[in-house]
């Protein structure tokens, strides 16, 4: 591995730091805006609907955009958004300007996802390619830590106006660098993919789905990472502040333990996938189950959860970054070269769908049941569930028929007892 491969990287890296930052900064500042703009919870969680939902939509068209341009242009065009989304933010007057602003975040944020995993496989030999894309990810996600302690500093001490300035310079800054820097591929490895038709792409996009591994790695990101997403996106400070009676620093600090813990457990599930590629099935219904279990402990508590206990479910909620990936390793492996980074963005629609979703019902409910109470918010967590069985079915129903298609192919999972270490005499 070249240099040249570390530097191409540590850019994409950056520029998916800054995504993240941006991303995350509306949930820190999420009270900020409701009396900013004077809004409803309900409304609050529309806002952030939009952020998303834009976000899900771009994605397919993100990933095709790669293939044909490349993620050095790309890249520069995701940090234009992402600044200007900011900086209209910054000065919007009324909700209609600061809801446009979100548009131009989800759009940047999509872009700069498929940019970035499309350079790891191309820049790096592929037995290294789970082990570096679970770096990049968890190292992106230090990007929480930017939103939830500098900004929200900044937020506090100098304003709303400042603060989201200062985001705007940070995207315009990686667009610069990424043209200076970013190659799509060594030497001429890389060739865009040619124009396509309507029609030519919509038969891509049915035979990426159709591979039992792409529907895999589509229910498993969504079962493992919405949880995480929903609590760093808006709902987390809040509930923290709000329901568990924390200061907003204290809330920022578990946040930032979120990542800390995200960046030790990355590493882990990363060799765990590299050595047991055929059981990666098994590291994402792990992450579920655990993430069940700890809401629910917490859920069923009559008041403040311990705090004990809260750290517990900040350590649960870090892995589920880590698990979401190997849903992304499972659609890379399970598609061929050319519909990488669409294949790729097919699957990370199954986590963002599932934290639209979420998102959303939570608002309403949080509406429906007084605003930002104790009450409020455990009946308001409570629309995870159904989001969870739904994903665990889709888990085992595609991981039948991704064996039964291995099976054909001589490929066959070794039984479990055969991982487990034996004892020596």
């Amino acid at each position: 591995m070249s240099r040249t491969a570390w530097a191409v990287w540590s850019v994409g890296v950056l520029a998916y730091v800054l995504a993240v930052m941006q991303r995350t900064s509306f949930g820190v500042a999420g009270l900020q805006a409701a009396e900013r703009f004077d809004i409803s919870p309900g409304t609050l969680s529309a806002f952030v609907f939009v952020q998303v939902a834009v976000y899900v939509a771009a994605q397919i068209p993100a990933g095709l955009l790669v293939d044909r341009f490349g993620s050095r242009t790309m890249l520069a065009v995701s940090g234009v958004l992402l600044g200007g989304g900011q900086l209209l933010l910054a000065f919007a007057p009324a909700l209609g300007a600061a809801v446009s602003a979100r548009v131009l975040v989800g759009a940047g944020d999509a872009v700069v996802f498929a940019a970035v995993l499309s350079l790891v496989p191309r820049w790096f030999p592929a037995r290294r390619v789970p082990l570096i894309t679970q770096l990049t990810t968890i190292l992106c996600q230090t990007g929480q830590i930017l939103s939830a302690v500098p900004f929200a500093a900044v937020l506090a001490g100098a304003g709303w106006s400042t603060a989201f300035g200062l985001a705007a310079a940070a995207g315009t800054a990686v667009a610069v660098l990424a043209l200076a820097v970013v190659r799509n591929a060594p030497g001429r490895a890389w060739t865009p993919a040619p124009p396509v038709s309507a029609r030519e792409i919509g038969r891509q996009l049915r035979a990426v789905w159709a591979r039992p591994g792409t529907r895999l790695g589509f229910f498993g990101h969504m079962g493992t990472q919405f949880p995480m997403m929903v609590f760093t996106l808006l709902w987390g400070v809040p509930y923290l502040v709000s329901a568990q009676g924390l200061t907003t620093a204290a809330a920022g600090a578990l946040l930032s333990l979120l990542v800390v813990a995200t960046i030790c457990v990355g590493p882990l599930i990363g060799v765990l996938t590299v050595r047991h590629p055929l059981r990666r099935s098994w590291l994402l219904l792990g992450v579920i189950a655990a993430e069940v279990v700890v809401w629910t402990a917490v859920l069923a508590l009559p008041g403040p959860a311990p705090s004990w206990l809260l750290v517990v479910l900040v350590l649960v909620l870090a892995a589920a970054g880590p698990g979401s990936v190997v849903g992304l390793d499972i659609g890379r492996t399970a598609n061929p070269s050319p519909n990488l980074a669409v294949a790729q963005s097919m699957v990370n629609l199954g986590g963002f769908l599932a934290s639209l979703v979420v998102l959303s019902a939570m608002g309403v409910v949080l509406t429906a049941q007084g605003g930002f109470t104790p009450e409020a918010f455990r009946v308001a967590w409570l629309v995870q569930y159904p989001v969870w069985a739904l994903a665990v079915v889709g888990i085992l129903v595609s991981r039948r028929t991704a064996r039964r298609l291995d099976a054909t192919r001589g490929v066959v999972p070794r039984p479990l007892r055969d991982l487990l270490p034996t004892r020596g005499r």
